[in-house]
């Protein structure tokens, strides 16, 4: 299904929106590798799959999967055939812990994983701290290369709140694989953990030409939020105040 997914999804995407790439070269034809990507848009895991030879797999909500009704099914369907992989978060440890045992089963089998550091799309375009958590373990435990990739200008495409996909050229860049062998073993390290991803997010950076935030992206989400209602009760408020309201 991912190969008919590929020719009809994959193939649309590149015919209309002609993404241009940089570093194939860099992607391993055979075994296992790591592509630690920024994350711009949801567009992101259909845009890199679709430049690439091999199957990549990512990992997605368990929810997208198991969503009841036609809708439902549709979704899940879709999303097994573009290579998602479902990630139960209900675990004692949630999300993290079952990325990190998804992504080395995939990795076992010497195919190519995908994985957002920064574990959330961006809510600026601006690149944010990488959670040390899955992609450091995942690559410790696997000895796998480690690819960092820049998506370049996918949210621009679709904005939030636009119905209608802007018919523009996105860009993919991907870096030289980076050797996290002299960590093997270290990976309980939190220490080693996050200078892994640091290296990695700094290579993203220099990939993307993003500005770098050195805060989590949940945590700029929640900022955002926060300063969005409360602009809006400032506003209820003025408006209550005027003469007549």
């Amino acid at each position: 299904m991912y190969g008919a997914m590929k020719v009809t999804v994959g193939g649309t995407l590149k015919l209309a929106f002609r993404p241009w790439v940089e570093g194939l070269e860099h992607v391993p034809a055979a075994g296992p590798a790591i592509l630690a990507s920024n994350h711009l848009s949801f567009s992101d895991s259909f845009f890199l799959p679709a430049v690439l030879d091999r199957k990549v797999t990512f990992i997605a909500k368990a929810e997208y999967f198991t969503t009841p009704g036609v809708k439902g099914r549709m979704t899940a369907a879709f999303f097994k055939g573009v290579g998602q992989l479902p990630v139960d978060r209900s675990g004692a440890r949630g999300a993290g812990e079952a990325a990190v045992r998804s992504g080395i089963e995939v990795l076992r089998r010497g195919e190519l994983f995908g994985i957002y550091p920064e574990g959330t799309r961006s809510p600026d375009g601006r690149l944010y701290r990488g959670k040390p958590g899955g992609l450091a373990r995942v690559a410790l435990a696997t000895g796998a290369p480690v690819l960092p990739v820049a998506m370049i200008d996918t949210e621009k495409i679709q904005p939030p709140g636009k119905v209608m996909p802007k018919l523009m050229r996105p860009g993919i860049r991907i870096g030289r694989p980076l050797d996290f062998s002299r960590y093997q073993g270290m990976e309980h390290d939190r220490f080693v953990l996050r200078a892994v991803t640091d290296e990695v997010m700094y290579e993203i950076m220099r990939l993307s030409g993003q500005e770098y935030v050195d805060i989590y992206a949940t945590a700029a989400k929640r900022q955002l939020a926060e300063a969005a209602k409360a602009e809006k009760q400032e506003q209820k408020a003025e408006d209550g105040a005027r003469p007549g309201s």
